[in-house]
């Protein structure tokens, strides 16, 4: 069997991870095979987290038009709804 060196392409992908882990508490910043667990795991919730970003966001601006609606004595159903019969192509990030 030949002997594979390794030498680089092993020291590269670890310290690959541990920069992607550079910041985190303790031992998950330093050692690789913890640091290769909480990267994956970050990875996923940051993955998770751009999705949820956007239902977050259209919730906020769901609450800030009904809160100035609510201002004129209209709800918020009412005022989107008038908005649709009007023709106003306006969606709720710039209302």
């Amino acid at each position: 069997m030949v002997r594979v060196k390794r030498g680089n392409v092993a020291r590269n992908r670890r310290n690959k991870i541990l920069r992607l882990a550079k910041g985190f508490c303790g031992a998950h910043s330093s050692l690789f095979r913890i640091a290769n667990q909480q990267v994956i795991k970050s990875l996923v919730y940051s993955y998770i987290g751009r999705k949820e970003k956007k239902r977050i966001f259209r919730q906020l601006w769901i609450t800030r038009i009904n809160a100035a609606a609510r201002q004129y004595n209209l709800k918020y159903s009412r005022f989107i709804h008038n908005l649709k019969r009007s023709k106003v192509l306006l969606n709720r990030k710039m209302v």
